[in-house]
């Protein structure tokens, strides 16, 4: 089984089981600006209007400088190789969530910057290349030695690079598997209604009761499963 696969396994059990301030601006500048931000707004799910300003105010800013995003990519890949089949990392979105989480998260920066520098500095002392740019063989050797932590040692009481795989293989699968490339790849299919076909005959016969026919053909006819029921103003089911 390969690693796609393994991690994939892994999935499906779980599911089973800064800005310079200069000066103020009038109000009513303030507000159309907010304003003009929010008719920006692109999700689809619902958000309140001030965790949709933060959304925003966060997606403006920049955390991980152009090597670092492209040291990420490199050891994404290893995390997470690509299929042709489903997509890769980078087409699930995952760089772009992993740069927004770092800044909804503050407290995991010190950490992902930290462990992006070690990368670097393992690299460039083993095989005197920065870690983007070794071999796959010489990536893998030096991940291979922080993939694997001891877990009888806390997390917080582990070395900070071993902190910081865990965090980045955290933040890839979690990224990939809750995108919609990631969703078609584990096959889920989300919550779908059974049918329902009335309570069993003999159920009914024990209780004296009986299904008359005009709710028959309202409640248990298949073919309209998918249409929404109409009340009139006294309660009365119409369809």
């Amino acid at each position: 089984m390969d690693r796609r696969n393994s991690i994939k396994s892994i999935i499906l059990g779980s599911v089973a089981g800064g800005l310079a301030v200069h000066g103020r601006k009038p109000e009513d500048e303030v507000k159309a600006e907010k304003t003009e931000m929010l008719q920006g707004y692109s999700y689809k799910y619902g958000r309140t209007p001030k965790e949709k300003e933060l959304i925003l105010e966060l997606e403006a800013e920049q955390f991980f400088n152009e090597h670092e995003l492209e040291t990420i990519a490199a050891l994404r890949d290893l995390i997470l190789p690509a299929s042709d089949e489903f997509g890769s990392a980078t087409d699930a979105g995952v760089p772009d969530f992993i740069e927004f989480m770092a800044k909804d998260i503050p407290e995991m920066q010190t950490t992902l910057r930290g462990g992006l520098m070690w990368l670097d500095h393992k690299s460039n002392t083993e095989f005197g290349t920065e870690f983007k740019t070794a071999i796959e063989g010489q990536q893998k050797q030096i991940v291979d030695a922080i993939a694997y932590p001891d877990i009888n040692i806390p997390e917080g009481e582990r070395p900070l690079e071993i902190q910081f795989f865990s965090l980045m293989r955290n933040l890839t699968l979690t990224g990939y598997y809750t995108s919609m490339v990631g969703i078609a790849n584990l096959g889920y299919k989300g919550n779908t209604p059974n049918v329902w076909d009335g309570v069993p005959e003999d159920v009914l016969k024990q209780h004296g009761v009986a299904y008359e026919k005009e709710w028959l053909s309202k409640c248990v006819d298949q073919s309209k499963r998918g249409v929404m029921a109409e009340w009139d103003d006294k309660g009365n089911l119409l369809t």
